[in-house]
């Protein structure tokens, strides 16, 4: 069902480009096609139907630190100043051992500052509790922190803040997909749904609605479950790590260019 077919445009945005990694260009989230889709390709459909006209770019690309968001990204999304930037970024260089996160932080703030000074109302989001993840776990802490700071730049800067710490939906394994780094259908629909209530765009759906309950796996199971994780997602997740590769690595965005969101009334993927 399309949320706002046939009604008058409601919410306040003629445009949108998102930036940063593979949290917004959608990973975990799969089209048929094996394309990511995403809570911001989600919410843009949404605020599509609603505003005819909606243009909209996704310039995220998987495994991206920040200092690749700001050096390729940022200066695009300044020079098309859309009415909306969306801006996630630091969760890989936080997880990487060694990365000070006041240091990632500062140079967030100085991001958020040119899209601002750019005309651009912006869209910031922390970091999710990693508790649940073996993985992710680890720099708890520094999510932590980092996160801290993000609440002082959206204040600092004017922005909107997204806080998906907060979101106890996503405190569900269910939430995350396989490789336990990123999320699941699921989790970026409730996400998209979260980011549409902050930024005032009307929705049916809500993202609070708790998931039904879960049989317990039995005990083998789950350490067969984490033995193929291990197998296919953590040894090369770390040999990569240790090669200074990323996922990343010769992918362009998948909507490089601010044009009008087409809706496709046959596949599409709103709420």
């Amino acid at each position: 069902m399309f949320r706002g077919e046939g009604r008058p445009a409601v919410h306040g945005y003629d445009s949108w480009v998102a930036i940063g990694d593979s949290f917004t260009e959608g990973m975990g989230d799969m089209a048929p096609d094996g394309s990511c889709v995403g809570w911001a390709d989600r919410l843009a459909e949404l605020m599509a139907v609603q505003r005819p006209g909606f243009q909209y770019a996704n310039l995220a690309v998987r495994g991206k630190m920040l200092a690749e968001i700001i050096a390729e990204q940022v200066p695009l999304a300044e020079e098309a100043a859309p009415d909306l930037v969306s801006l996630c970024g630091g969760g890989n260089d936080i997880i990487t051992p060694g990365t000070d996160p006041d240091d990632v932080a500062a140079d967030f703030d100085a991001a958020v500052a040119r899209l601002r000074a750019a005309g651009s109302e912006v869209v910031l989001f922390t970091g999710p509790d990693p508790k649940v993840q073996p993985l992710l776990r680890r720099v708890r802490g520094k999510v932590g922190i980092y996160n801290g700071h993000l609440h002082a730049i959206a204040e600092r800067n004017g922005a909107r803040l997204v806080d998906l710490w907060s979101m106890d939906a996503l405190h569900d394994k269910r939430a995350w997909c396989e490789d336990r780094l990123h999320f699941s259908s699921d989790g970026h629909r409730r996400i998209a749904l979260r980011t549409a209530e902050v930024l005032g765009v009307p929705v049916v759906d809500d993202w609070r609605e708790p998931l039904p309950p879960e049989d317990p796996k039995p005990w083998l199971r789950l350490r067969q479950d984490d033995l193929t994780w291990t197998t296919t997602h953590l040894l090369p997740w770390v040999a990569r790590q240790l090669r200074g590769e990323s996922l990343g690595d010769g992918l362009t965005p998948k909507r490089p260019q601010l044009t009008p969101y087409a809706v496709d009334r046959t596949h599409h993927h709103v709420f």
